[in-house]
């Protein structure tokens, strides 16, 4: 059974190498790599460098980076493709394959794993995944110095010295 049920929505918290699965029936129609709809999404804790996003922006577009949180995200129309995606993330921040070999691979595994031939991407997560205490970036603060500038011109302003003066 869900953690949660809406009219649209079924989460699972924790389930397997998952800290979140959820079902959708808000499908969305995506052709890689061959035409299907996206309804499940599931989730890991994994810390992306910046500097990977554009490749992993390129490599899959149903696969989405929150990296405050420190998670990724994984979209498709079975667990086995999600699996497939987040082993070939990996491989791809890794350096182990460039964008275009991992998208030929995620084709194959594919074409594999609906054939009923071996597939080991679709056998589960092959790296370590890490704690969610591991992952995340939290930023910068901002608004001290921004704020007490900004309380500065509005005392200004109130006393007639502003820009509108």
């Amino acid at each position: 059974m869900p953690n949660e049920a809406t009219p649209t929505l079924l989460i699972w918290h924790d389930t397997g190498p998952w800290k979140r699965t959820i079902i959708t029936s808000d499908e969305t129609a995506h052709d890689f790599p061959t035409p299907h709809t996206d309804y499940i999404s599931q989730t890991i804790n994994y810390d992306v460098p910046v500097e990977k996003l554009p490749e992993l922006a390129e490599f899959d577009g149903s696969l989405i980076v929150y990296r405050t949180a420190g998670q990724v995200t994984f979209s498709c129309d079975s667990e086995e493709a999600n699996l497939i995606g987040a082993n070939l993330m990996n491989d791809i921040v890794q350096g182990k394959l460039t964008v275009d070999d991992a998208r030929k691979e995620y084709a194959e595994q594919t074409a594999a794993w609906t054939m009923n031939r071996r597939a080991s991407y679709t056998e589960g997560i092959k790296f370590p995944l890490p704690a969610e205490s591991e992952t995340g970036h939290l930023d910068e603060a901002m608004m001290k110095g921004a704020a007490g500038r900004q309380t500065i011109e509005k005392v200004k302003d109130k006393l007639g010295f502003g820009e509108g003066s």
